[in-house]
């Protein structure tokens, strides 16, 4: 695949960032004429669409309005093809207000299904940090609020339990990233009544086949993926590569989708969380939730594919 003067997509990202500042067989959701495939939250069996969006380094615009509209036109594409799901944090620099700047300006504060973290070693500065990034996300109240990358886990966790039994917040979960503290996040998994975990994971990196995602299908516990394109190495490394002639048959046209079903189609995976600041990203990520997701035979043959041509 190709982009504008022979740019990738990870090299354009990163210099928009530098230079600007499940358990069950998916069921579908109308987005127009389109179904959208979605999978249950375990906890409660309410669904979300497979694919979401993340907001890291993309969304980090500050106040520049023409970047800030961009973030609209990006999340009022992703809204359009069938999204909910959209993740940031206190980390992500200027993220959390370009998020609430385009949910306000789309008119879907009420329709999004937030998601956001919260990241302070200050365990007493918790709430006060959350208020803050529900009031830059301008929502009534976070649908999912997770401990970040488990700082301060234990604190953190015992606040969001008391939050959401005040009915502050839907679910409670925890992240991690590129592979660290798998262990120790695991033990979380087995003692803590978690509703998400998000963690990375991806056609190379499938280390958390090994006991994260068996241990959520046991614990009934979602999974949000994160990095699933490795930042963009993966779809540098593939660039100029041919797709499999049989991927046209899980609706796969280019290398990001082929890259997001194979994530997706896991059956503990609840949703994958690419980030992108461009339109035509959004359009291309979106249409991995549409379609047919590859079986476990599909799924071997797409992970032989690509690690014999990288």
């Amino acid at each position: 695949m190709k982009y504008k003067n022979n740019w990738s997509r990870r090299r354009f990202l990163q210099s928009l960032a530098l230079g600007i500042t499940g358990l069950a067989s998916p069921s579908f959701i109308y987005a127009g004429s389109q179904k959208v495939l979605t999978k249950p939250i375990p906890s409660s069996n309410e669904r979300i669409p497979v694919i979401g969006l993340g907001s890291s380094r993309t969304f980090n615009v500050g106040n520049d309005p023409l970047a800030l509209d961009n973030v609209a036109e990006v999340m009022s594409h992703f809204f359009n093809a069938g999204g909910k799901l959209i993740d940031s944090s206190p980390m992500y620099g200027s993220s959390q207000p370009a998020i609430g700047y385009g949910l306000k300006k789309l008119a879907k504060t009420k329709e999004v299904f937030s998601a956001d973290k919260v990241w302070t070693w200050d365990t007493g500065r918790g709430p006060a940090q959350m208020e803050q990034s529900r009031k830059y996300w301008q929502v009534d109240s976070f649908d999912l609020m997770q401990v970040h990358n488990l700082v301060a886990w234990q604190e953190h966790l015992k606040t969001l339990y008391r939050m959401k039994q005040q009915g502050k917040i839907r679910y409670v979960g925890i992240s991690t990233s590129h592979g660290r503290r798998h262990d120790e996040l695991e033990e979380i998994m087995k003692t803590q009544p978690l509703d998400f975990i998000q963690c990375s994971y991806n056609i190379l990196d499938r280390e958390a086949e090994q006991r994260l995602l068996p241990l959520a299908k046991q614990r009934g516990i979602a999974v949000i993926i994160n990095r699933p394109f490795q930042r963009g190495d993966l779809i540098d490394e593939l660039e100029g590569k041919p797709l499999p002639a049989w991927a046209k048959t899980i609706g796969c046209d280019t290398w990001p989708q082929f890259l997001l079903k194979f994530i997706v189609s896991h059956p503990t995976v609840t949703c994958a969380i690419p980030a992108t600041s461009q339109v035509e990203h959004v359009k291309e990520n979106m249409n991995a939730c549409v379609g047919h997701l590859p079986d476990q035979a599909m799924r071997k043959r797409m992970i032989n594919y690509v690690e014999n041509i990288i």
